[in-house]
């Protein structure tokens, strides 16, 4: 009894500190660019909007925090969070710890989705052209899976990737048919992954969706756990398969394609991070989908920040920077599970 009470005790302290981290981290990347900002002035600001305290700041630092910085930051860290959660439910159903959030052909459906605004110029619409075009992927990878028996996660993973591939050739088509100038760069930005256009409407896309498909997902650790020891096994502890797996990788899909549609096609973040977890806290779920969303939401946060800052007055894709991050630290983590196993 003493030790459980020491294993929720230790698991509570973590996601406790874990919060305060990614609450200093948000504050303080917010003060990070050519302006002067400090923590107390982001604050400051936020109370400010609140209603809470008068603004002190001026109309062009309060502007700089509020309408530039802080819904980038916000953004970065529901984006991370998403996609993290997405993540470890993906490697959970499909039982595939190579898995991703993207794996149903979701990113490369949103990217076909921007490109076709981007390049009829409505870019205001560029959020929900890029959701529908990611759940249309979704469909046509259920619809494949299932065209030639019963749809199992190892013909839904086939389907996604020949639905990927064919996403990806018809946007790859359409740019080297119909782009000119610089809209080659506008559309590199988003398909590399950017929250550089990131505003308080994207802050409310990815925030309704952690809240709908998000926080329910947390709930389900006993289902995924279940999971791990096979179908035959979970329907014994009373789970039902089929419709446990399909409701879980719906809801993944729609929390991604929603992150997909504000910040573009972000790499690493939802297939390191729930590794990286593993590693700290073991494979049950309860504690693995709170944390992994929590570290991914600081992970991108900080990303991000790195993505802007580092080459002033250049921004990089923040997807780049994921990627030069994710690819040495993945190997790292292959290489101490071989060495476990």
């Amino acid at each position: 009894m003493t030790n459980l009470r020491q294993s929720k005790l230790w698991q509570n302290a973590t996601i406790v500190c874990l919060i305060l981290g990614l609450a200093i981290s948000i504050t303080f990347a917010v003060t990070i660019g050519p302006a002067g900002i400090s923590a107390t002035d982001v604050w400051s600001a936020i109370l400010h909007h609140l209603g809470l305290a008068p603004n002190p700041l001026g109309e062009l630092r309060d502007g700089i925090v509020w309408q530039l910085r802080l819904p980038r930051v916000l953004t970065a860290a529901a984006v991370g969070a998403g996609l993290a959660l997405a993540g470890v439910l993906m490697q959970a159903v499909t039982r595939n710890p190579l898995a991703d959030p993207y794996l149903l052909g979701l990113s490369s459906g949103a990217s076909l989705g921007a490109v076709a605004v981007l390049l009829l110029g409505f870019t205001v619409l560029l959020p929900v052209a890029a959701f529908i075009g990611a759940l249309v992927a979704l469909g046509l990878t259920l619809v494949l899976a299932g065209a030639f028996g019963r749809i199992t996660p190892g013909r839904t993973i086939l389907a996604g990737i020949a639905v990927s591939a064919l996403a990806g050739a018809v946007t790859s088509l359409v740019i080297f048919w119909t782009v000119t100038g610089d809209s080659y760069r506008e559309i590199l930005g988003w398909l590399l992954g950017s929250l550089a256009g990131a505003r308080w409407t994207s802050v409310w896309i990815v925030v309704v969706a952690l809240i709908i498909a998000g926080i329910p997902l947390m709930f389900t650790g006993r289902i995924l756990d279940s999971f791990a020891f096979g179908d035959v096994s979970a329907a014994a502890l009373g789970v039902n398969v089929q419709a446990a797996r399909w409701s879980l990788l719906s809801a993944s899909a729609l929390l991604t394609a929603a992150m997909v549609s504000v910040s573009g096609s972000i790499g690493f973040v939802g297939l390191i991070l729930p590794h990286a977890v593993r590693l700290l806290t073991g494979p049950r779920h309860k504690l693995l989908l709170p944390l992994s969303a929590l570290l991914g939401a600081t992970f991108l946060v900080w990303a991000d920040t790195a993505a802007r800052s580092l080459f002033e007055p250049r921004e990089l894709p923040v997807g780049i920077v994921t990627a030069i991050i994710g690819a040495p630290v993945f190997a790292t983590l292959l290489a101490t599970r071989r060495a476990e196993s």
